[in-house]
């Protein structure tokens, strides 16, 4: 048990430096504009990161958990994991260099696990009974690599998830180029840009409506005296409603563009500043919180494991229960680890993170408002969409690909490539540098452990 607080509180540690570490993903282009001051700018990201509590659900959390096989580990393989994933951050963060939290834990997991498969089976085969049947496992099969969607749903494992070390920067370039040019046409004097947006509205809102869940099929309506309150306030619905809002809001703006004069324009352009970086805070905590619940999660199961001990017997808040889709089982998460995770990131992001602000807000491109708004939009849809398909995708790439995008529309010079290769390197080192570390910490804990 004592080990499993440990790797609680670990985590949660590990939450708060990833707030930090973070910060300047939502807040470097609302400072670089001078929307808001760098203490405004943090407590508003806090603010949002701490609101996506309500928002969203736990898909990410149970992609992350499900990292490694829980019953073929124990818990120094998640404690390995965690401590690797906070000094690699740490690391990137005093070298100013924004890394990936996310890829940072996973590879810290996976690392771990697979030290733990070498340690316990060397390279050999093992046999493992499962549900009542002899399966043959090789020592790499510890780490959930690839599983295919259900009902042709979207795959899971590690290799998805490093596909989006490419996937996700590349749709952050591609929807803040694409939001760019839609911006840049709406502010000449031309109807077929309104037509454009006009018709982007009606199947923006066809699309959302077709996503909302109805009250019929909410499973624990909050309120069960009035239909509609309930469907608002389904936090399925609520993340769609806000990619609406988010969407009709720059389409009114696009209405309208061609009429502003320049500073005009840029006034309101700040002014949607406020709303796209406070999107982009609400993704970001929704991601990245989850990830940390996921270990959380990963912990008690495998401590449930190892110690044989009945799960009714637990104490109530370290009832965890991981859903099985396969096996039909809804996943159980006492309220107080969302709550814990999002106020971790929610404080992390309050304590800043100035060495990665500047990196992130003039170094790889000259960021205006009318940029600001389209990085952030774009790195925020992006974000909503992968949470929603369950893929823990990377923040910091994310963002850093939107601001990309929005650099290339100026021309392909005014990104500064040197920088952006520098951290393209990062990237890809994050996960093998965090898994080898997790596997030497892994087994240095096991001589004292």
């Amino acid at each position: 048990m004592t080990l499993l607080l440990i790797i609680i509180v670990l985590a949660l540690i590990f939450d708060y430096i990833n707030g930090f570490h973070d910060a300047a993903n939502a807040i470097a282009t609302v400072v670089a504009t001078k929307v808001l001051s760098p203490f405004q700018a943090v407590l508003w990201a806090a603010f949002f990161n701490f609101l996506a509590y309500w928002v969203f659900g736990l898909g990410v959390a149970n992609t992350v958990a499900k990292t490694a096989d829980a019953s073929q580990i124990d818990l120094v393989v998640i404690l390995a994991g965690v401590v690797a994933a906070i000094i690699w951050n740490l690391i990137t963060w005093w070298q100013g260099i924004p890394s990936s939290s996310s890829h940072t834990l996973i590879g810290g997991f996976a690392g771990a696990a697979i030290a733990h498969a070498i340690t316990v089976h060397g390279f050999s085969d093992y046999t493992i009974l499962q549900d009542g049947v002899q399966h043959t496992k090789h020592w790499y099969d510890i780490v959930s690599w690839y599983k295919a969607g259900k009902d042709g749903g979207m795959p899971t494992g590690v290799i998805i998830i490093i596909a989006f070390i490419v996937l996700a920067p590349l749709l952050g370039v591609i929807m803040s180029y694409l939001i760019s040019i839609w911006l840049l046409n709406a502010s000449r004097k031309s109807i077929v840009p309104k037509l454009f947006t006009i018709a982007l509205m009606i199947l923006s809102i066809w699309f959302v409506y077709s996503q909302i869940v109805p009250f019929e099929k909410i499973e624990k309506p909050r309120f069960e005296n009035s239909v509609f309150w309930s469907v608002v306030f389904e936090s399925h619905n609520i993340k769609w409603f806000l990619v609406a809002f988010i969407i009709l809001s720059i389409s009114t703006f696009a209405l309208v563009f061609s009429s502003l004069n320049l500073n005009r324009a840029d006034a309101v352009l700040k002014k949607m500043q406020l709303l796209s970086s406070a999107a982009f805070s609400l993704g970001h905590g929704g991601n990245d919180s989850q990830k940390v619940m996921g270990i959380i999660a990963a912990a008690v199961a495998v401590y449930i494991k190892t110690s044989g001990v009945d799960i009714l017997n637990l104490p109530h808040w370290l009832q965890v229960i991981l859903p099985d889709d396969d096996k039909g089982i809804k996943g159980v998460m006492p309220e107080w680890i969302p709550l814990a995770c999002y106020t971790a990131i929610a404080v992390g992001t309050l304590s800043g993170g100035w060495k990665i602000v500047k990196t992130m807000g003039s170094k790889i491109t000259k960021v205006t408002s009318f940029e600001g708004v389209a990085a952030e939009t774009a790195g925020a849809l992006t974000l909503y969409f992968t949470e929603h398909f369950k893929v823990p995708v990377s923040t910091t790439h994310t963002i850093t690909g939107s601001i990309i995008g929005v650099g290339l529309t100026k021309r392909i010079s005014a990104v500064r490539w040197g920088v952006t290769v520098s951290l393209l390197w990062a990237w890809v080192l994050t996960i093998p540098v965090s898994a080898l570390l997790a596997s030497i910490v892994y087994w240095i804990l096991k001589i004292f452990l």
